[in-house]
């Protein structure tokens, strides 16, 4: 998976720390970086797809990325 723009996100010049928080606030502050990045979209689709369990990618948080899994399994058409 070509992961060449994760170079350009608001991210490549922050501590990782702020990226993986303990708490509620700590989310908000990751998520707020992540509002203006130039690749959130990526970010997110990287995250969803490598099946990322901790952390703020995306802009979301891990709960939010596990509605979104399950979401996108519901809308899946039956084989």
């Amino acid at each position: 998976m070509n992961t060449k723009w994760m170079s350009k996100g608001n991210c490549a010049d922050t501590n990782p720390d702020a990226f993986f928080p303990s708490d509620g606030v700590g989310v908000e502050i990751a998520k707020s970086i992540c509002e203006s990045c130039p690749v959130v979209s990526l970010c997110l689709e990287y995250a969803l797809t490598c099946r990322i369990n901790h952390g703020v990618w995306g802009g979301c948080s891990e709960r939010q990325r596990r509605r979104i899994r399950k979401e996108r399994r519901q809308l899946r058409p039956a084989a």
